[in-house]
């Protein structure tokens, strides 16, 4: 795939790109299962004295840097990062469905 692939990007694969971030950011900055790596770094760097301990609460920050190799990888393996990134997707929409089930 080359760069003028991603002007013709199907609609679907960017939004299943977009849950995939969503969720993997999600992952990263607030779910139960990150929080001992969390927790290790804020140890050592806490989010007050630190970027990189700062940088684990911002999930504009961490979506960045989720985003960068998930693009690569569609670059290059547009099947196969399609694929896993429905199943992110498919977890992030169940998340935010849940959310607002719960809200009411």
């Amino acid at each position: 795939m080359n760069m003028t692939t991603f002007s013709h990007i199907p609609t679907l694969h960017f939004i299943v790109l977009m849950f995939f971030v969503f969720r993997v950011t999600r992952a990263l900055v607030y779910d139960e299962i990150f929080s001992p790596v969390r927790e290790l770094i804020w140890s050592k760097k806490s989010p007050e004295d630190s970027y990189l301990g700062f940088f684990f609460t911002c999930h504009w920050c961490v979506s960045l840097w989720v985003a960068l190799p998930v693009v690569i990888f569609y670059a290059a393996f547009p099947s196969i990062t399609f694929l896993v990134g429905c199943i992110f997707a498919l977890s992030g929409l169940v998340g935010l469905i849940t959310a607002r089930i719960d809200q009411e």
